[in-house]
């Protein structure tokens, strides 16, 4: 779609406002409008300026004008908005240079798409992710100098199996039940079923949608995969959707990886595989029906694993998720069909199309561009170097010894220690100037300053519990 295209749209839907949507560097969308006759053809080249260094991780205030430069293929009318408005994803420029800005997580997925076809090893990447979610009630937390508590609540919380209710009907999934019995215990289907045909108006298409093993409103809806780019921008529209569907039904909706102690959390497992023209190049004779590149390529993402969490994996609470001798998938192997891996070659279907990689250990707090670029960065350098893959692991995990164990790495077990393997191993990632060392470098700085120091220097209620009578 070409901006005329755009303008015929927004005129044939009656828009009269245009919503600017762009991407932090945590991976928060951000937004300004502007009345619809701003919007001109010339828009497109020329962009709207805004102040880069209110955006987190961004610009210096001495050399805060930016650019957004809309994108028209990204157009869409608003289906929360009124009036009725058009929403353009866009890409950030410097006014003065005209070059995209490094600190763009959008440019950078671009980059790594061109990075792919400059390779000549294939044309086009595919993603598709299983984002996993909760649907609360109520949410409260706080914290200051001498308190500090969170509180959640949810309709469908086993917790309140024995609260009045007046009446309470029961129908509660006990813990680690969710997966998935029929209404009236799903008491969430009509309220995902709404969200799926929001999706699908705005052009997104969805596989399935379904309740999680956990209880209080755990749930996932399937996005049917795209190229990196796309499903970059894709996943944004979804967890907006998401969002704007639960706070219209007086609910909320948290992509928080790890929200209720003793329960299941949210993870996202990313489906990959690699075409060239128009050919799956996944399939093969190998291992699970995969070829040598397939298996190179998981060998990439096992080998700089620990450095690509601290994208995949952005949040301390992603921790909270990826600890040892429960479900999440901390043990760097690969097997089909075994979903206790951190890498699971599906099996329903022998097609060569259907041929993929599902990694799963990634969460959905990430910032979609910046985690499939990693991946993607992460995967072609193993396909480069042919590095081996090992042998497979076809047990049971979460049943073998610490002996059997001892050779299997694992994710890190907290997010300062990802930044750390990071920084001592990004090279791949500088390859072809996806990523850049000023985001890398920005990355770290945001991460420690923002994050993991100030979770350092905070009690938690647990802490209490377990020193207050030392």
């Amino acid at each position: 779609m070409g901006p005329k295209e755009v303008l015929e749209l927004a005129k044939k839907n009656g828009a009269e406002m245009v919503d600017l949507k762009f991407m932090d560097l945590p991976g928060l969308w951000q937004h300004f409008s502007v009345p619809m006759h701003q919007l001109k053809e010339s828009s497109f080249e020329e962009g709207f300026g805004f102040d880069g260094s209110s955006i987190r991780g961004w610009q210096p205030i001495h050399a805060s004008d930016m650019l957004v430069v809309p994108d028209p293929d990204t157009g869409k009318i608003d289906p929360f908005m009124k009036p009725a408005t058009l929403s353009l994803i866009c890409n950030i420029v410097d006014p003065i240079t005209k070059e995209p800005y490094s600190r763009d997580p959008r440019w950078v997925a671009r980059k790594a798409e061109a990075h792919l076809k400059k390779t000549g090893l294939a044309d086009t990447a595919y993603f598709g992710p299983e984002a996993e979610f909760f649907i609360f009630d109520d949410i409260r937390c706080h914290q200051d100098e001498h308190s500090g508590y969170y509180y959640l609540d949810s309709k469908e919380g086993f917790w309140n199996s024995g609260r009045e209710e007046n009446p309470n009907l029961g129908y509660k999934p006990r813990y680690k039940e969710g997966y998935f019995p029929a209404p009236p215990m799903d008491s969430q289907h009509n309220l995902r079923a709404e969200m799926v045909m929001e999706l699908e108006a705005l052009g997104l298409r969805i596989e399935a949608q379904h309740h999680e093993v956990a209880t209080a409103g755990q749930a996932e809806i399937d996005l049917k995969f795209l190229s990196l780019v796309q499903m970059g921008d894709s996943l944004m529209w979804f967890k907006y959707v998401l969002k704007n569907v639960a706070i219209r039904n007086n609910k909320t909706v948290t992509f928080m990886p790890k929200p209720i102690f003793g329960d299941n959390g949210s993870g996202m497992h990313v489906h990959v595989s690699l075409w060239k023209a128009g050919k799956a190049l996944f399939a093969g004779k190998g291992y699970g029906g995969l070829s040598d590149m397939a298996l190179h390529f998981a060998a990439g993402v096992f080998r700089h694993a620990r450095a690509i969490c601290a994208f995949t994996n952005p949040t301390t609470n992603s921790y909270r998720r990826l600890v040892p001798g429960f479900e999440a998938p901390i043990n760097l192997a690969y097997s089909s069909r075994n979903r206790s891996a951190g890498i699971r070659i599906p099996m329903y279907s022998p097609k060569p199309e259907a041929k993929r990689l599902e990694i799963r250990f990634p969460d959905p707090s990430c910032n979609g561009y910046l985690a499939f670029s990693a991946l993607l960065m992460a995967g072609l350098d193993g396909i480069e170097k042919k590095i081996p893959p090992g042998e497979p692991l076809d047990k049971d995990i979460y049943g073998l010894t610490p002996e059997e164990l001892k050779n299997v790495p694992n994710t890190p077990a907290s997010l300062e220690e990802s930044l750390k393997a990071l920084e001592e191993d990004h090279g791949f990632l500088l390859k072809g100037d996806v990523f850049t060392q000023d985001l890398i470098d920005m990355w770290v700085e945001y991460k420690m300053d923002h994050e993991v120091s100030p979770m350092r220097l905070r009690p938690t209620p647990w802490e209490f519990a377990l020193y207050f009578d030392c």
